[in-house]
């Protein structure tokens, strides 16, 4: 199964599930784990029984200021909740969150033109109008992401992890990829069930951990079978960590 294709992981010799085998590598069943019952308790608060979409609000916020911060945007947070924003690259994170809803649909049936979709979104004020909605690279690389999608019944934090790895691995959506990817990320939580509302601020847990981020992604590149269970295993830190973030936002909206 293991070579390396477009700087990643290629699916090769795909079983009737391809990121099946996935879930044999050091860690990741664990992490997996881990990352269920993280969301599973999140799930119990109260505030989500009458104002979860209260909290889903706020966690598109933060999600989007996080995932421009991963970028390179450097707004203070309270300048994003003022509506004080003319920064392009965060700009460009607040529109792609906010499709998340209306593109859930699209991205289980078509997730080309989800993505498609989101370049055009998170890029429209970085790039020519002509360029967006276009990949610059890797378009049979997308294509056989999207054939993995559409046969995979894997955990959903593995398969975010492998959308998030190859998106950003690619780097097929420039100048806005890693906006691309991380919302990409939401979206497949969102489709496959474990997130369905949107709740867990997992951008937010990719900032939190820093530069494993970035060394996470290069141990993925690799194409090794080492380096993809650490980036899966970053992956599911990284939702870990954005529960608590969540879970925050649901304390916070509870004490009014």
């Amino acid at each position: 199964m293991w070579g390396v294709l477009s700087r990643s992981v290629a699916f090769e010799d795909v079983t009737d599930d391809p990121l099946l085998p996935l879930l044999d590598l050091p860690g990741v069943a664990a992490g997996v784990a881990r990352t269920r019952a993280a969301v599973d308790a999140l799930l119990t608060h109260k505030t989500l029984r009458r104002r979860s979409h209260d909290v889903s609000a706020e966690s598109s916020l933060r999600g989007a200021w996080a995932s421009a911060a991963l970028a390179g945007s450097s707004v203070p947070l309270a300048d994003v909740r003022a509506g004080a924003v003319s920064e392009p690259v965060l700009q460009g994170a607040l529109r792609a969150q906010a499709a998340i809803g209306t593109l859930a649909d699209t991205w289980s049936r078509a997730p080309r033109q989800a993505l498609a979709r989101l370049h055009a979104l998170a890029a429209a004020d970085l790039t020519a109008a002509e360029e967006l909605g276009r990949p610059v690279a890797g378009a049979e690389r997308l294509d056989t992401l999207a054939q993995v999608l559409a046969s995979t019944s894997s955990p959903a934090v593995v398969v975010a992890a492998i959308v998030h790895g190859e998106l950003l691995s690619l780097d097929a959506f420039a100048p806005a990829s890693g906006v691309v990817a991380r919302a990409a990320v939401r979206l497949t939580l969102v489709d496959r069930g474990l997130d369905p509302k949107s709740l867990v601020v997992v951008e937010a847990g990719h900032r939190e951990l820093g530069d494993a981020y970035a060394s996470a992604l290069e141990a993925y590149a690799s194409g090794t079978p080492a380096g993809v269970a650490a980036w899966i295993t970053h992956c599911c830190d990284a939702v870990v960590a954005g529960t608590q973030e969540s879970l925050a936002i649901c304390e916070s909206i509870a004490r009014g």
